[in-house]
């Protein structure tokens, strides 16, 4: 295993004129026409304290009812839980489990390193407590790991639980809507701070085209509850409170991987395949001792295509 660089304090913005905050490089229209303009610089977040809501059971009688299904299964969530793993309460319910999660982060990986130009950012937007992010930082396979999380307790949980497994200097962490953090990054970069401006100074299709080689996304989006488990093809659109359509628009041009229910409808995911596109969409179901914990779509960076995949 590559050890990670550790996260980097500069820009990776190439020398050359700041553009005003009014220019608005719009590279992703929808991203503009629902969140329209930020104010104000978001800035990395420092260690955010430990509060009550950042927990650790140490026996099923301290759980709550609700929680007490997944005791059993806390060595398979994380595989040092017995060091003092936080989670909130509601974290439970969408932690991926760590097996889980090495898988995703080999497979996305190994795509990676089948593009000629391959991406050297990759941004968790749904950090949650961490489990993903953290095996995103174990594989070394990125310059900069990044995790957006916009619950502090829940961001406080995922900063300590990366402290367990060492990476966390590794990771940069952003309390933020990821939505308002992905606005800002295709659209208003000089609204983010120095240290998370990934992208350089170019307007129009050549900033997206820089973008989509450098930059890819992973998305763990809440589901809307327990309700996908009552039908047999769940309707992705019916997400809450975010729908597959608005994810994946909020996405692109990027390569970026979603985690859904194990049930997700299919079809709808094709349906986000531009026609005529040259790369396939990729469907990976995960499973954990023969249960399905859900699936993951791994769409392919827009603007290119097989034409310029590495070859193997």
């Amino acid at each position: 295993m590559k050890k990670p660089a550790a996260a980097p304090s500069l820009s990776f913005r190439q020398s050359g004129r700041r553009p005003k905050q009014d220019e608005g490089l719009i590279t992703n229209k929808y991203l503009h026409s629902m969140y329209g303009s930020p104010t104000g610089v978001m800035r990395p977040a420092g260690r955010i304290p430990l509060i009550k809501e950042c927990k650790h059971y140490s026996s099923y009688d301290e759980m709550p009812e609700k929680l007490q299904k997944y005791w059993h299964q806390r060595n398979t969530l994380w595989q040092y839980d017995n060091y003092d793993i936080r989670m909130t309460d509601d974290a439970w319910f969408g932690v991926t489990p760590e097996p889980v999660a090495v898988e995703i982060a080999t497979e996305m990986a190994a795509k990676r390193a089948q593009r000629e130009h391959m991406p050297s950012v990759l941004i968790d937007l749904f950090a949650g407590a961490g489990g993903n992010t953290i095996q995103f930082a174990l594989s070394g396979e990125w310059d900069r790991v990044i995790a957006v999380e916009r619950d502090a307790a829940t961001l406080a949980c995922a900063q300590h639980n990366a402290e367990v497994y060492e990476v966390a200097e590794y990771v940069t962490f952003v309390h933020a809507d990821c939505f308002d953090f992905l606005n800002r990054l295709a659209n208003w970069p000089d609204t983010l701070d120095d240290s998370l401006n990934l992208s350089l100074d170019l307007d129009g299709d050549g900033r997206a085209m820089a973008l989509a080689r450098g930059v890819e996304f992973f998305a763990s989006p809440p589901w809307g509850g327990v309700g996908y488990q009552q039908a047999d093809v769940f309707d992705l659109e019916a997400m809450e409170p975010y729908s597959l359509a608005h994810i994946s628009a909020a996405c692109r041009p990027m390569a970026h991987a979603l985690f859904l229910p194990r049930n997700g409808d299919l079809r709808q995911l094709a349906g986000l395949v531009p026609d005529g596109a040259p790369e396939k969409l990729d469907v990976v179901q995960y499973c954990v001792k023969g249960a399905a914990k859900g699936l993951v779509a791994y769409f392919p960076p827009e603007n290119y295509g097989q034409g310029h995949e590495r070859a193997g």
